[in-house]
């Protein structure tokens, strides 16, 4: 692998980063470290308090360093640690579990007395053991089978919050957040609830014996406790074994262990049943004390999820990005390698910074922001990524959106207790060991009304779909523009800039429901910074998004929207503009037009309707564009001709075109000709009807980045299918329209049948819609996944 960059490979010679200035000491490969390398000390307060900030320096300067304090090259940029994930032969997970501060003899002498042996687990296995046995164990994970667990977090969620509700203050990692998720934990695995407190002591103990430094005379404690830890998890495990039928995944590996002897073995699973209490239980109870922690100091964010807890999900994926409670993973290089142009040698460990890499702004825009509403959140590496990905990523969702959900319901008057955050020192995992809430009782919302107890809001076990990421918006203005054809402008509640927007941009609008989601092209001016502006045509033989907003929506009413994406780009590098449109398809052409017009480019605008009556924005573009702009109402006898337009193909013209099918249709056949994907046009609906699995076939597609191979049935999507086999995968309109469930092709040929891939893109078979492109007959397909 290398992922050299271009400024590294220009140089000639030397180390290929500036260092500033040097250390004395010098790298295995004889570079000089820099002083801030030689600095580095992942033990020291402020890692613990802010790991991405820690580490700015080196994520802006120096991505890739060594470390002599830790014996380590540390890496903290997106794009060099997803690589690392991704390719787990060259990067061995073999370390991730290896004490990063060895004991000295006295401690390891406890340890044996113990029999502490604890194997490979999921975490630290090497191929070819690895994905063996995460296929045989990976059932109880999946969306599906998860399901079943909700009611018990719930209930947990609301007994607990009931013990301290009309105190006024509370510490919410001890009061609440670690027995939860603790007792959780043990009703997963399938492990009778045991003395929380010891299971805590133990908990932390691992965290300190294998990512911490604790101090020579700490270590032999902390020996007896991982010890006791060891044999309490061997004891548990044979009680198992008397009734392998229960409910659980330690019994289900018990009775996979008799289908699969060879790969789920004894010493294994005791291996796991120790790494699974932490694993489910510390890593999620942290995650919850940071997020309740980022939302309390940020409280508009806050305020936004209390007001519309259909933001729960989406907050919970940002607050996993900016603050989440794994911050670090390590890796063995197994040969030579280059990471970010710098040179590793064979045996090299490394200390891959995850919480860095999430704060990258190559890949997150405005990176530090904390925005709940961020439309790639769900990219962050907390969970890792490949075929080590967490495989409890989806229950620590689950848990985390129920435990916000109750407290938004129930606390949202609650504010942050004046108070000094403290973390256990070490380089990997990290929460709040306390947290304390203020609140004023007399406030709480069940006082007055206590039916809001009994309401729920759904939980999405998985991935966030984009349906979740929304905003209220304001009516500002709705203004008649044509017969039967409405303008909104659209504000922010609090007088706040819009979102950006480019011209082909649209936005989603909640109809009335959640199930009623609509889009709607932008067609105002970028440029107006606190509003955005739509047109909505009432359709009398549509789906009912157009009639419920012509006959509610009043200036004043708050909608819920979210966007603005956009899957329809001007190319503003053409020569030439032909734009199209064909009744309400003027919106986004209109926006383009606008655009054209500023940046001086040459353009003609043709937009056809059956009168001007019904056409919106007539006049307004008339006098915006003259000449440019060509009108054809079928009342008036004039009717565009497209074949006498499009006859004669134009070297750097782009046409662009928006409108009913049949329109889009004849522009295609009149473009055949034409320089490939020289018409771009964007669809008002889908063409997809409901799959029918008598027409269809069965196919599988191999995921390169995790190792393992999905069967999508005839009567199943794609999309389904990745998500029933706990892969995650964002989707939004899922008829093929919006492009948000697009994933990189590698191998296979596509049967394409969204409305988002030019043609060019089609042929090239690179990428595919999953929620509604398949495999053609006979292939196999292999994805980035």
């Amino acid at each position: 692998m290398s992922t050299v960059s271009e400024a590294a490979a220009a140089r000639t010679g030397g180390c290929p980063v500036a260092h500033g200035e040097l250390s004395a000491e010098r790298s295995p490969t004889g570079c000089p470290v820099s002083r801030r390398a030689a600095d580095f000390d992942p033990f020291e307060d402020g890692y613990q308090q802010d790991p991405p900030e820690y580490v700015r320096w080196a994520r802006e300067q120096e991505p890739v360093f060594y470390s002599p304090k830790l014996g380590y090259w540390v890496v903290t940029r997106f794009e060099d640690i997803k690589a690392i994930f991704r390719d787990n032969i060259t990067f061995s997970p073999s370390i991730a579990l290896e004490k990063i501060t060895p004991t000295g003899p006295e401690a390891n002498a406890v340890l044996a007395s113990y029999g502490f042996a604890l194997n490979r687990t999921l975490v630290n296995e090497d191929e070819p053991a690895h994905m063996p046995r995460r296929r045989v164990l990976m059932d109880p994970f999946t969306p599906e089978a998860l399901k079943h667990h909700e009611p018990m977090v719930r209930q947990l969620a609301r007994e607990y919050v009931d013990r301290f509700i009309d105190d006024g203050r509370a510490d919410l990692v001890d009061q609440m957040l670690w027995e939860v998720p603790l007792t959780v934990a043990l009703h997963f695995l399938g492990v009778p609830e045991e003395d929380m407190d010891t299971l805590r002591q133990y908990s932390i103990a691992h965290t300190v014996n294998t990512w911490g430094r604790p101090k020579p005379e700490e270590q032999v404690a902390v020996a007896h406790a991982v010890g006791n830890f060891w044999q309490f998890a061997g004891k548990v495990l044979d009680k198992m074994r008397l009734n392998p039928d229960a409910p659980g995944w330690m019994p289900y590996g018990l009775r996979k262990q008799k289908e699969h002897p060879e790969v789920v073995t004894d010493s294994y699973l005791h291996s796991m049943m120790m790494a699974g209490i932490v694993a489910a239980h510390e890593t999620t109870a942290n995650a919850t004390a940071n997020a309740m922690k980022l939302l309390l100091q940020h409280p508009q964010a806050w305020r936004d999820i209390c007001e519309d807890p259909g933001l729960i999900s989406s907050a919970v994926e940002e607050c996993l990005r900016h603050n989440g409670s794994v911050a670090a993973w390590r890796r063995l290089a197994t040969r030579d390698v280059q990471v970010g142009g710098i040179d590793i040698p064979a045996g090299s460990k490394l200390l891959i910074v995850t919480s860095s890499a999430n704060h990258d702004e190559a890949h997150f825009a405005d990176a530090d922001l904390f925005d709940i509403r961020r439309d790639n959140a769900s990219d962050h590496l907390t969970f890792g990524y490949g075929s080590h990905q967490c495989m409890g990523k989806n229950l620590a969702r689950m848990e985390m959106q129920i435990f916000l959900e109750e407290f938004t319901r129930r606390l949202p008057h609650m504010k942050l207790a004046e108070q000094q955050f403290s973390y256990v020192p070490n380089t990997s995992f990290r929460g709040p060991e306390h947290l304390w809430v203020e609140w004023d009782p007399a406030h709480n919302p069940e006082r007055r009304d206590a039916a809001l107890l009994q309401q729920q809001v759904p939980v999405r076990i998985g991935e966030p779909s984009k349906h979740a990421i929304s905003r209220q918006m304001v009516v500002r203005s709705v203004t008649p523009v044509a017969e039967g054809v409405v303008k909104l402008r659209l504000a922010t509640p609090d007088g706040r800039p819009v979102p950006r927007w480019t011209p082909g941009s649209h936005i989603d609008i909640e109809c009335g429901s959640p199930e009623r989601s609509r889009q709607y092209s932008l067609c105002g001016d970028p440029a107006e910074a606190d509003v955005l502006e739509i047109a909505v045509l009432r359709e009398e033989e549509g789906r009912g998004g157009s009639a419920w907003v012509h006959a509610n929506v009043r200036p004043g009413d708050k909608l819920k929207v979210r966007g603005p994406r956009n899957h329809f780009h001007l190319d503003e590098s053409r020569q030439r503009l032909i734009l199209i449109a064909g009744g309400i398809g003027i919106t986004p052409i209109a926006a383009m037009a606008r655009r054209a017009k500023a940046l001086g480019l040459a353009y003609e605008i043709h937009y056809s309707g059956r009168s001007r009556a019904r056409m919106a924005f007539v006049d307004e573009l008339a006098a915006l564009h003259g000449e440019r702009l060509h009108v054809y109402a079928k009342e008036e006898g004039r009717r565009c001709d497209l074949a006498a337009l499009l006859a004669t193909p134009r070297e750097g013209t782009q046409v662009y075109a928006c409108g009913p099918a049949r329109m889009l249709d004849a522009l295609e056949a009149c473009c055949a000709a034409w320089p490939e994907d020289s018409l771009r046009v964007e669809h008002f609906e889908s063409k997809l009807g409901t799959l029918d699995p008598s027409k269809e076939h069965a196919f599988e597609v191999e995921l390169k980045d995790s190792g393992i191979v999905v069967p999508v049935p005839a009567d199943r999507t794609v999309l389904d299918a990745l998500r029933a086999a706990n892969i995650d995968v964002q989707s939004d309109c899922e008829e093929g329209l919006c492009g948000s469930c697009e994933v990189r092709v590698l191998a296979g040929r596509v049967d394409h049948r969204d409305v988002v891939l030019t043609r060019s893109e089609r042929e090239a078979n690179g990428r595919m819609m999953t929620c509604c492109s398949r495999a053609c007959a006979g292939e196999r397909l292999v994805l980035e996944l």
